[in-house]
Protein backbone atom coordinates (compact mmCIF):
# COMPACT_ATOMS: atom_id res chain seq x y z
CA UNK A 1 0.00 0.00 0.00
CA UNK A 2 1.39 3.38 -1.03
CA UNK A 3 1.56 5.66 2.02
CA UNK A 4 1.20 9.42 1.72
CA UNK A 5 2.70 11.99 4.07
CA UNK A 6 0.14 14.55 5.16
CA UNK A 7 0.48 18.11 6.37
CA UNK A 8 -2.13 20.23 8.14
CA UNK A 9 -2.18 23.98 7.47
CA UNK A 10 -4.00 25.91 10.21
CA UNK A 11 -4.86 23.56 13.08
CA UNK A 12 -8.32 24.20 14.49
CA UNK A 13 -11.72 22.52 14.94
CA UNK A 14 -12.06 21.42 11.31
CA UNK A 15 -8.45 20.23 11.18
CA UNK A 16 -9.07 18.17 14.32
CA UNK A 17 -12.01 16.42 12.64
CA UNK A 18 -9.95 15.78 9.53
CA UNK A 19 -6.96 14.53 11.54
CA UNK A 20 -9.17 12.00 13.33
CA UNK A 21 -10.14 10.75 9.90
CA UNK A 22 -6.51 10.46 8.85
CA UNK A 23 -5.74 8.42 11.96
CA UNK A 24 -7.93 5.52 10.84
CA UNK A 25 -6.43 5.28 7.34
CA UNK A 26 -3.56 2.85 6.97
CA UNK A 27 -2.04 4.68 4.01
CA UNK A 28 -2.01 8.13 5.66
CA UNK A 29 1.16 9.16 7.47
CA UNK A 30 0.77 12.13 9.82
CA UNK A 31 3.83 14.16 8.92
CA UNK A 32 3.64 17.86 9.86
CA UNK A 33 1.50 20.71 11.16
CA UNK A 34 1.89 24.39 10.31
CA UNK A 35 0.45 27.30 12.31
CA UNK A 36 1.22 30.97 12.83
CA UNK A 37 1.58 30.01 16.51
CA UNK A 38 4.28 27.39 17.05
CA UNK A 39 2.86 26.35 20.42
CA UNK A 40 -0.52 25.75 18.84
CA UNK A 41 1.14 23.66 16.14
CA UNK A 42 3.02 21.65 18.78
CA UNK A 43 -0.12 21.03 20.82
CA UNK A 44 -1.98 19.80 17.74
CA UNK A 45 0.93 17.62 16.62
CA UNK A 46 1.22 16.06 20.07
CA UNK A 47 -2.52 15.41 20.29
CA UNK A 48 -2.86 13.67 16.94
CA UNK A 49 0.60 12.16 16.48
CA UNK A 50 2.15 14.32 13.77
CA UNK A 51 5.94 13.99 13.63
CA UNK A 52 6.81 17.64 13.02
CA UNK A 53 5.36 21.08 13.65
CA UNK A 54 6.12 24.59 12.41
CA UNK A 55 5.39 28.14 13.46
CA UNK A 56 4.63 29.30 9.93
CA UNK A 57 2.72 28.08 6.89
CA UNK A 58 5.75 28.69 4.68
CA UNK A 59 7.86 26.20 6.63
CA UNK A 60 5.16 23.56 6.26
CA UNK A 61 4.84 24.19 2.52
CA UNK A 62 8.62 23.94 2.04
CA UNK A 63 8.96 20.67 3.98
CA UNK A 64 10.12 18.21 1.32
CA UNK A 65 8.66 15.25 3.21
CA UNK A 66 5.08 16.55 3.05
CA UNK A 67 3.20 15.34 -0.04
CA UNK A 68 -0.41 16.38 0.58
CA UNK A 69 -1.67 19.40 2.54
CA UNK A 70 -5.10 19.87 4.09
CA UNK A 71 -5.90 23.60 4.33
CA UNK A 72 -8.35 24.89 6.95
CA UNK A 73 -7.50 28.58 7.30
CA UNK A 74 -10.31 31.20 7.03
CA UNK A 75 -12.06 31.55 3.64
CA UNK A 76 -10.21 34.79 2.98
CA UNK A 77 -6.86 32.96 2.93
CA UNK A 78 -7.70 29.79 1.00
CA UNK A 79 -6.53 31.28 -2.29
CA UNK A 80 -3.20 32.45 -0.86
CA UNK A 81 -2.48 29.25 1.06
CA UNK A 82 -3.50 26.93 -1.77
CA UNK A 83 -1.15 28.74 -4.16
CA UNK A 84 1.61 28.62 -1.52
CA UNK A 85 1.32 24.85 -1.27
CA UNK A 86 0.90 24.21 -4.99
CA UNK A 87 3.96 26.34 -5.78
CA UNK A 88 5.91 24.20 -3.36
CA UNK A 89 4.87 21.04 -5.22
CA UNK A 90 2.22 19.88 -2.75
CA UNK A 91 -1.08 18.22 -3.57
CA UNK A 92 -3.93 20.10 -1.88
CA UNK A 93 -7.34 19.50 -0.37
CA UNK A 94 -8.76 22.84 0.77
CA UNK A 95 -11.77 23.44 2.99
CA UNK A 96 -14.95 25.00 1.69
CA UNK A 97 -15.63 27.64 0.61
CA UNK A 98 -12.77 27.04 -1.83
CA UNK A 99 -12.07 30.80 -1.97
CA UNK A 100 -13.87 34.15 -1.80
CA UNK A 101 -14.82 34.35 -5.48
CA UNK A 102 -14.61 32.60 -8.82
CA UNK A 103 -11.55 34.51 -10.05
CA UNK A 104 -9.56 33.17 -7.09
CA UNK A 105 -10.79 29.61 -7.70
CA UNK A 106 -9.92 29.87 -11.39
CA UNK A 107 -6.36 30.88 -10.50
CA UNK A 108 -6.10 28.00 -8.01
CA UNK A 109 -7.35 25.41 -10.50
CA UNK A 110 -5.15 26.85 -13.23
CA UNK A 111 -2.06 26.62 -11.03
CA UNK A 112 -2.81 23.00 -10.12
CA UNK A 113 -3.31 22.03 -13.76
CA UNK A 114 -0.14 23.84 -14.82
CA UNK A 115 1.89 21.94 -12.23
CA UNK A 116 0.04 18.63 -12.73
CA UNK A 117 -0.87 18.51 -9.03
CA UNK A 118 -3.99 17.21 -7.34
CA UNK A 119 -6.49 19.77 -6.05
CA UNK A 120 -9.89 19.23 -4.45
CA UNK A 121 -12.36 21.26 -2.43
CA UNK A 122 -13.05 19.51 0.88
CA UNK A 123 -16.79 19.02 0.47
CA UNK A 124 -18.12 16.68 3.15
CA UNK A 125 -21.60 15.70 1.84
CA UNK A 126 -20.81 13.92 -1.47
CA UNK A 127 -18.79 11.22 0.31
CA UNK A 128 -21.37 10.41 2.97
CA UNK A 129 -23.69 7.36 2.87
CA UNK A 130 -26.84 9.44 3.54
CA UNK A 131 -26.07 11.65 0.55
CA UNK A 132 -25.40 8.67 -1.68
CA UNK A 133 -28.66 7.07 -0.50
CA UNK A 134 -30.64 10.21 -1.33
CA UNK A 135 -29.08 10.36 -4.81
CA UNK A 136 -29.84 6.67 -5.34
CA UNK A 137 -33.52 7.13 -4.41
CA UNK A 138 -33.94 10.17 -6.68
CA UNK A 139 -32.16 8.46 -9.57
CA UNK A 140 -34.41 5.41 -9.25
CA UNK A 141 -37.38 7.56 -10.29
CA UNK A 142 -39.74 6.35 -7.55
CA UNK A 143 -40.28 9.90 -6.25
CA UNK A 144 -40.94 11.39 -9.66
CA UNK A 145 -39.62 14.77 -10.75
CA UNK A 146 -38.31 17.25 -8.15
CA UNK A 147 -40.72 20.17 -7.72
CA UNK A 148 -39.06 22.08 -4.89
CA UNK A 149 -35.99 21.77 -2.68
CA UNK A 150 -35.70 23.59 0.64
CA UNK A 151 -32.27 23.58 2.26
CA UNK A 152 -31.45 25.24 5.55
CA UNK A 153 -28.61 25.58 8.02
CA UNK A 154 -28.62 27.90 11.01
CA UNK A 155 -27.33 28.15 14.55
CA UNK A 156 -26.77 30.96 17.06
CA UNK A 157 -23.10 31.62 17.84
CA UNK A 158 -21.99 34.26 20.36
CA UNK A 159 -21.53 37.59 18.64
CA UNK A 160 -17.87 38.61 18.37
CA UNK A 161 -16.86 41.20 15.76
CA UNK A 162 -13.39 39.63 15.52
CA UNK A 163 -14.65 36.09 15.02
CA UNK A 164 -14.35 34.78 11.45
CA UNK A 165 -18.15 34.34 11.29
CA UNK A 166 -18.67 38.11 11.59
CA UNK A 167 -15.36 39.51 10.33
CA UNK A 168 -15.66 40.64 6.71
CA UNK A 169 -11.89 40.63 6.29
CA UNK A 170 -11.99 36.86 6.92
CA UNK A 171 -14.86 36.23 4.52
CA UNK A 172 -17.41 36.38 7.35
CA UNK A 173 -21.12 35.76 6.94
CA UNK A 174 -23.41 32.75 6.99
CA UNK A 175 -23.28 32.08 3.23
CA UNK A 176 -19.70 30.86 2.84
CA UNK A 177 -19.70 29.18 6.25
CA UNK A 178 -23.00 27.30 6.43
CA UNK A 179 -25.24 28.51 3.59
CA UNK A 180 -22.90 26.74 1.22
CA UNK A 181 -24.36 23.38 2.31
CA UNK A 182 -27.91 23.93 1.02
CA UNK A 183 -26.39 25.47 -2.12
CA UNK A 184 -24.44 22.23 -2.59
CA UNK A 185 -27.71 20.32 -2.13
CA UNK A 186 -29.43 22.30 -4.87
CA UNK A 187 -26.52 21.99 -7.31
CA UNK A 188 -26.17 18.26 -6.62
CA UNK A 189 -29.81 17.24 -6.83
CA UNK A 190 -31.13 19.79 -9.37
CA UNK A 191 -28.25 21.68 -11.00
CA UNK A 192 -27.13 25.26 -11.63
CA UNK A 193 -30.14 27.62 -11.38
CA UNK A 194 -31.27 29.77 -14.28
CA UNK A 195 -32.34 32.64 -12.03
CA UNK A 196 -31.34 33.70 -8.51
CA UNK A 197 -33.03 36.09 -6.10
CA UNK A 198 -31.69 36.79 -2.61
CA UNK A 199 -32.07 39.04 0.41
CA UNK A 200 -29.83 39.39 3.46
CA UNK A 201 -29.81 40.89 6.93
CA UNK A 202 -26.46 42.28 8.03
CA UNK A 203 -24.65 42.34 11.38
CA UNK A 204 -23.09 45.51 12.90
CA UNK A 205 -19.77 44.59 11.24
CA UNK A 206 -21.40 44.58 7.80
CA UNK A 207 -21.21 40.82 7.45
CA UNK A 208 -24.33 39.00 6.30
CA UNK A 209 -25.83 37.08 9.23
CA UNK A 210 -29.11 35.89 7.76
CA UNK A 211 -29.90 35.00 4.17
CA UNK A 212 -32.85 33.86 2.05
CA UNK A 213 -32.31 32.70 -1.52
CA UNK A 214 -34.62 31.51 -4.30
CA UNK A 215 -33.35 29.44 -7.22
CA UNK A 216 -35.59 29.16 -10.28
CA UNK A 217 -35.04 26.60 -13.02
CA UNK A 218 -36.40 26.70 -16.56
CA UNK A 219 -37.41 23.05 -16.08
CA UNK A 220 -40.16 24.27 -13.76
CA UNK A 221 -38.70 23.47 -10.35
CA UNK A 222 -37.44 25.80 -7.64
CA UNK A 223 -35.16 25.74 -4.60
CA UNK A 224 -35.22 27.88 -1.48
CA UNK A 225 -32.16 28.30 0.69
CA UNK A 226 -31.90 29.69 4.21
CA UNK A 227 -28.81 30.25 6.34
CA UNK A 228 -28.52 32.26 9.52
CA UNK A 229 -26.67 33.00 12.74
CA UNK A 230 -29.90 34.35 14.24
CA UNK A 231 -31.98 31.15 14.51
CA UNK A 232 -31.25 27.52 15.35
CA UNK A 233 -32.71 25.14 12.77
CA UNK A 234 -29.75 22.80 12.47
CA UNK A 235 -29.00 21.49 8.99
CA UNK A 236 -31.39 19.76 6.66
CA UNK A 237 -32.85 19.50 3.20
CA UNK A 238 -36.41 18.68 2.16
CA UNK A 239 -36.89 17.58 -1.44
CA UNK A 240 -40.52 17.74 -2.55
CA UNK A 241 -41.29 15.54 -5.54
CA UNK A 242 -44.27 14.50 -7.67
CA UNK A 243 -44.86 11.19 -5.88
CA UNK A 244 -43.41 11.85 -2.46
CA UNK A 245 -40.90 13.71 -0.33
CA UNK A 246 -37.34 13.07 0.71
CA UNK A 247 -35.83 14.51 3.90
CA UNK A 248 -32.04 14.55 4.11
CA UNK A 249 -30.44 15.62 7.38
CA UNK A 250 -27.81 15.10 10.03
CA UNK A 251 -27.77 15.93 13.72
CA UNK A 252 -25.06 17.66 15.71
CA UNK A 253 -23.81 14.18 16.61
CA UNK A 254 -23.39 13.66 12.85
CA UNK A 255 -26.00 10.88 12.77
CA UNK A 256 -27.14 10.85 9.16
CA UNK A 257 -30.79 10.34 8.19
CA UNK A 258 -32.77 9.96 4.99
CA UNK A 259 -36.55 9.74 5.26
CA UNK A 260 -38.56 8.68 2.22
CA UNK A 261 -42.28 9.49 2.36
CA UNK A 262 -44.03 8.34 -0.81
CA UNK A 263 -47.66 9.44 -1.12
CA UNK A 264 -50.00 6.81 0.36
CA UNK A 265 -47.18 4.65 1.70
CA UNK A 266 -45.50 4.18 5.06
CA UNK A 267 -42.38 6.25 5.66
CA UNK A 268 -38.99 4.62 5.32
CA UNK A 269 -36.05 5.86 7.39
CA UNK A 270 -32.39 5.16 6.71
CA UNK A 271 -29.82 5.97 9.45
CA UNK A 272 -26.03 6.00 9.08
CA UNK A 273 -23.40 6.59 11.77
CA UNK A 274 -19.95 6.50 10.12
CA UNK A 275 -16.80 6.49 12.21
CA UNK A 276 -14.67 9.65 12.40
CA UNK A 277 -17.83 11.55 11.35
CA UNK A 278 -17.10 10.36 7.80
CA UNK A 279 -14.21 12.77 7.26
CA UNK A 280 -11.82 9.96 6.43
CA UNK A 281 -13.57 9.39 3.10
CA UNK A 282 -12.35 12.76 1.80
CA UNK A 283 -8.72 11.88 2.57
CA UNK A 284 -9.25 8.38 1.22
CA UNK A 285 -10.50 9.85 -2.07
CA UNK A 286 -7.42 12.09 -2.36
CA UNK A 287 -5.06 9.15 -1.97
CA UNK A 288 -7.07 6.90 -4.29
CA UNK A 289 -6.89 9.57 -6.99
CA UNK A 290 -3.15 9.94 -6.46
CA UNK A 291 -2.75 6.17 -6.71
CA UNK A 292 -4.62 6.31 -10.03
CA UNK A 293 -2.59 9.25 -11.34
CA UNK A 294 -5.56 11.64 -11.27
CA UNK A 295 -5.20 15.36 -10.55
CA UNK A 296 -8.85 15.86 -9.59
CA UNK A 297 -11.61 13.82 -8.01
CA UNK A 298 -14.51 12.38 -10.01
CA UNK A 299 -16.62 12.75 -6.83
CA UNK A 300 -15.86 16.47 -6.38
CA UNK A 301 -14.45 17.55 -9.78
CA UNK A 302 -13.03 21.03 -10.17
CA UNK A 303 -15.90 21.79 -12.55
CA UNK A 304 -18.35 21.33 -9.64
CA UNK A 305 -16.29 23.65 -7.43
CA UNK A 306 -16.31 26.26 -10.19
CA UNK A 307 -20.09 25.94 -10.58
CA UNK A 308 -20.42 26.25 -6.81
CA UNK A 309 -18.28 29.38 -6.42
CA UNK A 310 -19.93 31.05 -9.43
CA UNK A 311 -23.33 30.36 -7.87
CA UNK A 312 -22.12 31.81 -4.56
CA UNK A 313 -20.91 34.89 -6.47
CA UNK A 314 -24.37 35.28 -8.01
CA UNK A 315 -26.04 34.97 -4.60
CA UNK A 316 -23.73 37.62 -3.12
CA UNK A 317 -24.46 39.97 -6.01
CA UNK A 318 -28.22 39.47 -5.64
CA UNK A 319 -28.12 40.00 -1.87
CA UNK A 320 -25.60 42.88 -1.85
CA UNK A 321 -22.94 40.96 0.06
CA UNK A 322 -19.51 42.58 -0.41
CA UNK A 323 -16.08 41.70 0.94
CA UNK A 324 -13.23 44.23 1.38
CA UNK A 325 -11.76 45.29 -1.96
CA UNK A 326 -15.12 45.09 -3.70
CA UNK A 327 -15.11 41.30 -4.06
Amino acid sequence: MRRYKWGILAPGKMSAKFARGLQILGNAELCAVGSRDVQRAKKFADEFGFKKYYGSYEELAKDRDVEVVYIASPHSHHHEHTLLCLRNNKHVICEKAFALNSSEVEEMTGEAKKRNLFLMEALWPPFQPFYKKAAEILKSGITGRIINLHGHFSFIPPYDPKDRKFNLALGGGSLLDIGIYPVIDALTFIGVPDEIKAAAIFSPTGSEESLNVIFRYNSGCMATIYSSYRTDTGIGCEILCERGNLTVSRGRDMNQRVILALHGKEKQEFIFTPEAMGYHWEAEEVMKCLDDGKTESPVVPLSFSLDLIKTLDRIRAAAGIMFPGGD
